[in-house]
C-alpha cells in the first residue's frame, strides 16, 4: 500500500484528479472500456470537478457508484445526483452512468438486478473510495446488519444494507467487488481520519471494513 501525504487539500485534489485520469487513460489503451467506481459524500466533489474538465475518451468510461442511498435521484441525499452534477459534466458528460435506484423496488429487491447489470463490468478498472471516522467505506459500516454477508468471499456484486446509524436503506458494492479493483485510491482528510485509518489497519475486517478493501491501493491524505 502506498501512503501519500499532500501539502494541503487543494494539492490533494489536483494530485488525485491527475492520478485518476492517468489511470483511466492507461486502462483505455488496453481495453475497450473502463469501469470507474466512485463514492458519494462531500470529499470527492472537487476531485470530480477537476476530472470533468480533462479530455480523455470519456464515452468509453462506465461510471458506477461504490454505494447508493435508496432514494430517487431527485432526493438531496442521492449519490447519483452528486455524481451527475459534479463529474458527468464538461468533457465527462460523455461517460456512461450506471444507475442503481429502481423506482418501486426496495434495495433488497433490486440488488440482484443491479448485480446482473454490473457483471460484465468487473473487475472494476478504477476505484475511488472515501472513509468515515468510524472506518466504514462505501456502505460497509462496522458490525452493521448484513455486513458479514457483504464481506464474504462469495458475496454478490451488490448487497443491500440497512445500517442502524443511517436514515435510509442502501446498496453497496461488496467487499469482494471493491477489493478486486485493478487500481484503488482512498482519499482522507484531517488528523482524525488519518488516525482512524491507521487504527483500521490493526483491526478485524468486521470492525474496520476499509482494511479489507484497500490492500495494494494508494491512500491520499491531507490535513
Amino acid at each position: 500500500m502506498n501512503f501519500i501525504e499532500n501539502a494541503d487539500r487543494d494539492m490533494a485534489v489536483m494530485n488525485v484528479a491527475h492520478a485518476l485520469t492517468s489511470d483511466l487513460r492507461k486502462c483505455l489503451l488496453q481495453h475497450e472500456f473502463a469501469s470507474f467506481a466512485v463514492p458519494g459524500g462531500t470529499t470527492p466533489g472537487p476531485i470530480f470537478d477537476a476530472m470533468s474538465s480533462v479530455e480523455i475518451d470519456w464515452h468509453r468510461v462506465h461510471v458506477m457508484l461504490t454505494d447508493e442511498r435508496w432514494v430517487p435521484e431527485t432526493h438531496a441525499r442521492s449519490n447519483a445526483a452528486l455524481v451527475k452534477s459534479r463529474l458527468l459534466t464538461g468533457h465527462a458528460a460523455q461517460a456512461k452512468f450506471i444507475s442503481y435506484y429502481r423506482d418501486g423496488m426496495s434495495a433488497a429487491e433490486a440488488a440482484p438486478e443491479v448485480s446482473a447489470e454490473l457483471a460484465d463490468r468487473v473487475p472494476i478498472s478504477l476505484l475511488l473510495l472515501g472513509m468515515g471516522e468510524d472506518m466504514h467505506t462505501a456502505s460497509l459500516f462496522p458490525n452493521a446488519p448484513g455486513l458479514e454477508a457483504a464481506m464474504a468471499r462469495n458475496a454478490p456484486l451488490i448487497c443491500a444494507m440497512a445500517p442502524d446509524s443511517q436514515p435510509e436503506a442502501r446498496v453497496t458494492l461488496s467487499a469482494q467487488a471493491l477489493d478486486g479493483a485493478m487500481d484503488k485510491h482512498l482519499v482522507i482528510f484531517g488528523d482524525e481520519k488519518r488516525a482512524a485509518f491507521e487504527r483500521a489497519m490493526t483491526l478485524p475486517a468486521l470492525d474496520a471494513p476499509i482494511g479489507a478493501v484497500i490492500k495494494g491501493g494508494t491512500v491520499h491524505w491531507a490535513a
